[in-house]
């Protein structure tokens, strides 16, 4: 901005938008203090640099707005959780199959974990069976992100949804 611009020449773009040209730094700064302007580089990488003859106050407000603008219209995707155990009832299941779809369809991913405690550990081929009965119950509104995977005492499926 204005005395901080270190190049020889700029390429002025006028208030209006239409060009100027290139010319030598200090008649571009002139130019803009006679308008009560500032000159403000917004293509520090071209070949010569861009520069334009605007209110820095208002040039910095519009784009403060817009970052704002386009952080709203982001969707930020979480990971839920579904933990149980390997002898889960049936019953119980659906319920978190229901709860599990709900997240789905709100677009999040699904972390479906089950836990061994003590003996259980020696048969994780039950929670395996368990996982994948879930997985199938849920196959209409998701895809396996990862697949069943041993994390410590328990197994890990990551679920995420369709498109």
């Amino acid at each position: 901005m204005n005395e901080q611009i270190r190049d020889h020449e700029v390429r002025v773009i006028d208030t209006d938008g239409s060009q100027l040209g290139i010319m030598d730094t200090r008649d571009a700064l002139h130019l803009a203090q006679e308008k009560n302007l500032d000159l403000i580089m917004i293509a520090p990488n071209g070949k010569p640099p861009v520069c334009k003859i605007l209110d820095y106050g208002k040039y910095h407000f519009e784009q403060i707005k817009r970052e704002k603008e386009a952080k709203k219209k982001q969707k930020v995707i979480e990971i839920k959780e579904v933990r149980f155990s390997p002898n889960i009832d049936e019953h119980d299941m659906e319920t978190k199959a229901k709860m599990a779809s709900k997240f789905l369809t709100d677009g999040n991913k699904v972390k479906v974990s089950v836990r061994f405690r003590g003996r259980e550990l020696s048969r994780t081929e039950i929670g395996k069976t368990v996982l994948d009965s879930f997985v199938a119950s849920l196959s209409e509104v998701a895809s396996v992100e990862k697949p069943a995977k041993m994390e410590g005492r328990s197994m890990v499926v990551v679920l995420m949804p369709k498109r």
